[in-house]
């Protein structure tokens, strides 16, 4: 396994469609309140204009070691990468004028140094009693007996879902769809 969180091994085993999605394209974003990584709440359905937000397993940190077999489970490595992607990109969203959060079920605390060591210009939503999970019906997988978040990037306008990527993979070319569907609704 490789020990270098920003980057993809190259043997990683791709993701299937399970489904687990299928039904979340045209729902509403529920009426709750997540932390984020800066101290602030940021209330879902208010949110206006379009929204992306990738939904991630956990983010590994340096000198932790990831959970026993990681690499192997479909879709499960790709976190940094990710989020390192659409900090990258960032920039080329606002052109869209495009508001962007990652969310995973980890703490605020452990958002926020994922935050602060990626030098992320976006906020990193916590939902670790999985409100989401049960308002939108998301998928999760368990491993080492912890609950964790399915991959997958949902676009909103207005507070409606209006495009769901899963499985997402490679997860570092994850920002290029967004950008690629974002950009054909511009037109």
């Amino acid at each position: 396994m490789s020990t270098n969180l920003a980057e993809l091994p190259s043997s990683l085993p791709v993701p299937v469609d399970d489904g687990g999605a299928d039904h979340i394209a045209g729902l509403k974003l529920p009426d709750l309140a997540l932390p984020a990584s800066g101290g602030s709440t940021v209330q879902l359905a208010s949110l206006r204009g379009w929204v992306v937000i990738y939904v991630y397993p956990m983010t590994g940190q340096p000198g932790v070691p990831l959970p026993n077999g990681w690499d192997e489970i479909p879709g499960a490595r790709g976190c940094t990468p990710q989020s390192i992607s659409f900090r990258d990109r960032f920039a080329k969203l606002q052109t869209f004028n495009t508001r962007v959060f990652g969310l995973s079920s980890q703490s605020t605390e452990y958002q926020r140094e994922a935050h602060d060591r990626l030098q992320l210009p976006f906020e990193l939503l916590s939902d670790s009693p999985f409100r989401m999970k049960e308002a939108l019906r998301l998928p999760t997988f368990v491993v080492q007996g912890i609950e964790l978040y399915k991959r997958l990037t949902l676009i909103i306008e207005d507070a409606t879902i209006k495009k769901v990527f899963y499985p997402v993979f490679p997860p570092d070319k994850n920002v290029d769809e967004v950008l690629t569907w974002l950009s054909s609704k511009a037109k």
